[in-house]
């Protein structure tokens, strides 16, 4: 457990304010998870306020970012991914001081590893909200198909039936994978939300995407977590993700 010192000196480390509900994004390097919180607060991966985001892990310190809209109700972090300091991955929860804030976002990409199941222990030691994000789900979808067969020159029905059925397996695989996941680290189950970040940025900017999978309900998850915690809403505008309020 963190003294009162290591405490203190981690709150001032993300600049931790009362009145605040503060976001973590964890999970290993290279899980998306810049990208996601660039979503989240309405800023494309180009926007000069954005966080970094490339092939290779681009955060090496905790960053804080937020969305104009509800800055003073809502701050989001982005954490180093695990494995990419001189961390062991028993270490990594603390080290990046993760028992101060009040809700960890659990993202990964290809598999769901140890060091994910970590923190969701830690997270109930601390009794942490958390909630576990898959990402990239429109890559891995688009390389399902390509497995299935699928040619950039196919056009109508043929095209959605395939989108289907690749949306479909990859849905049941991650469901699947998580549940075994959590069985085996004695953790009960959760619910994981499997999301596009184009698809989050386009609900967040209030416009409807084509295709969505989780993103509607995580965004209105995380909105019901922050207001029950702390009376807050997101504030953002009417349309799309009105929607997702009244889901």
């Amino acid at each position: 457990m963190p003294t009162a010192a290591e405490l203190k000196a981690a709150k001032e480390k993300i600049q931790y304010k009362d009145g605040v509900f503060h976001f973590a994004v964890a999970g290993v390097a290279g899980s998306g998870k810049s990208s996601l919180i660039n979503a989240l607060c309405g800023m494309s991966n180009q926007d000069p306020n954005a966080a970094a985001t490339g092939i290779v892990e681009t955060t090496l310190e905790v960053g804080r970012y937020t969305n104009p809209s509800h800055a003073d109700h809502f701050a989001w972090y982005d954490v180093p991914g695990s494995g990419t300091l001189k961390i062991p991955d028993w270490q990594y929860f603390n080290s990046q001081g993760l028992y101060v804030f009040d809700c960890v976002i659990v993202l990964f990409n290809n598999r769901f590893t140890m060091t994910d199941q970590a923190i969701l222990m830690n997270c109930r030691r601390y009794r942490i909200p958390t909630f576990i994000v898959r990402s990239k789900a429109d890559q891995h979808i688009r390389n399902l198909m390509k497995e299935m067969g699928y040619d950039s020159d196919d056009e109508g029905q043929t095209t959605e039936r395939m989108y289907k059925a690749a949306r479909e397996q990859f849905i049941a695989e991650t469901h699947r994978s998580v549940k075994e996941n959590l069985q085996e680290a004695q953790l009960p189950d959760q619910r994981v939300y499997i999301v596009s970040h184009k698809s989050v940025l386009g609900i967040v900017r209030d416009k409807t995407p084509k295709r969505t999978i989780d993103e509607l309900e995580l965004l209105r998850d995380l909105h019901n977590e922050g207001y029950k915690s702390r009376k807050h809403s997101f504030g953002v505008p009417n349309g799309a993700y009105t929607a997702a309020q009244s889901l």
